[in-house]
């Protein structure tokens, strides 16, 4: 799977080692080079000591260099110090015997350097030509490589921890440098998977980095077709559902006025009842589908929001409330207060319809409901209690799911609950589910925030 980390870290760590390798191999030419020439420098001001103390009588030549002058020139604490000085015939003026042969320089004066090897141990060689008395005399001075080793493998060592911390440093710099540079794309991701199934709003552009605007427009244009797209679903379902009302509502009629018409034959008066409750459910499964257009979050203005008396809103539809209530002799109790929320009075409406209708569904019969609204300091809470069979932590998220039903049992197109998720959220508002008193039933509870 192609990863840009992966892409960017080889393309910046690769060439920084590169380059670190050659910086490595350059810094060891340049603080080698340097003590390398300083070494030889040393060993030719020891061969330029020599040729003072070189004297020329009558064609011979000879040296004046006691014993103790020669220690001193031998001397050195790492390395062994090795001379001759030889005449043109190659004949030893002094010195060691086993120096050697020489190279002979072509210009007087001028050291020549050269490696080579004295009782098996290599050594670094200077090579001098010099006149005495118009007489060409050769000196070598030869010094074995203890020290430049030493110095050598400290340089090597020195260099080679200096630019492993190096390299480790400019991979720490260039990993945090990518995982920074990748910020706002995990941010981006962060915030498309924080978003709702049906939130096609468009991704603001503040804060986002240059290269990323296309991504972002991209992903806009696509969240506006789909909005597009589930608009035209919405309008449709919404035209459907409300041309479906009014013929509904003429056949309910009619059936009403047939079972008048023959309330005497028990089976043309069975067969309209049944009609009648099929007929009920189609209106409302109607009427739910339109309260779900309605209060779809993509099509919802929340210049729709003015201040509503909640506890109103609950005692204009007492009435239908109780007669529900009265056919499984539930015991619907009221408790309600002065509550205002900012809300659209159509959905608070369809909230608390759908909410008391739920309860009532599933209470069994003799059960209780209270419906109650209180308001505090910091907000409005709308609750619906009843000692019904109570839900189980694992569904109190699923039963919002459109179609999800705890109990097929119970007449209901399992649309309500998604309905009333829907209208609190359109309200900013949150929903929570717990258990009633001593753990019997359940209550319904939306904060709505002030």
């Amino acid at each position: 799977m192609f990863s840009i980390r992966v892409n960017l870290l080889k393309w910046l760590i690769a060439p920084l080692l590169v380059i670190n390798l050659i910086g490595a191999g350059l810094a060891y030419w340049l603080a080698w080079v340097p003590a390398q020439i300083a070494f030889d420098q040393s060993l030719a001001d020891t061969a330029w000591a020599l040729i003072p103390q070189l004297h020329g009588d009558k064609g011979s030549i000879s040296i004046d260099l006691p014993r103790q002058a020669e220690q001193i020139l031998r001397v050195d604490y790492f390395d062994a110090i090795y001379f001759t000085v030889r005449n043109s015939k190659g004949d030893k003026i002094a010195g060691d015997n086993d120096f050697p042969s020489i190279r002979q320089p072509e210009n007087l004066n001028n050291p020549e350097t050269y490696d080579g090897s004295m009782r098996g141990e290599p050594v670094r060689i200077i090579a001098l030509k010099t006149l005495v008395d118009s007489e060409p005399v050769y000196i070598g001075v030869a010094e074995t490589l203890r020290k430049r080793n030493h110095i050598r493998s400290v340089i090597f060592v020195a260099l080679l921890l200096l630019e492993g911390l190096i390299t480790l440093v400019s991979f720490a710099v260039v990993w945090l440098a990518v995982t920074k540079g990748l910020l706002p794309l995990n941010k981006l991701q962060t915030d498309l998977n924080a978003r709702s199934h049906n939130d096609l709003s468009s991704l603001t552009a503040e804060n986002i980095p240059l290269e990323l605007h296309p991504v972002v427009n991209a992903i806009n244009n696509l969240l506006n077709k789909v909005h597009i797209g589930v608009s035209g679903q919405q309008n449709f379902l919404a035209n459907v559902t409300h041309q479906l009302r009014t013929p509904l509502a003429g056949l309910k009629m009619q059936l009403e006025w047939l079972q008048q018409r023959y309330a005497s034959d028990q089976e043309t008066a069975h067969s309209a009842e049944l009609m009648m409750s099929s007929t009920d459910r189609m209106i409302r499964q109607t009427n739910q589908l339109l309260a779900l257009a309605r209060a779809e979050p993509t099509q919802f203005e929340e210049t729709r929001l003015k201040l509503t008396p909640l506890n109103t809103l609950v005692e204009e539809s007492i009435q239908h409330f109780v007669e529900e209530a009265d056919k499984k002799k539930i015991d619907l109790g009221f408790n309600l207060h002065p509550t205002q929320v900012m809300g659209d009075d159509f959905l608070l409406r369809d909230m608390i319809d759908n909410i008391i209708d739920n309860a009532i569904r599933y209470t069994p019969e003799k059960g209780t409901i209270t419906v109650s609204c209180i308001q505090t300091t910091t907000e409005s809470v709308f609750s619906v209690e009843d000692t019904g069979p109570g839900i189980p932590e694992s569904e109190r998220e699923l039963i919002f799911n459109r179609f999800y039903r705890l109990d097929d049992s119970v007449a209901g197109s399992g649309l309500g609950l998604a309905i009333v998720r829907d209208i609190v959220k359109d309200h900013g508002a949150t929903i929570s589910i717990t258990a009633g008193a001593h753990g019997k039933g359940s209550i319904f509870s939306v904060h709505f925030p002030l």
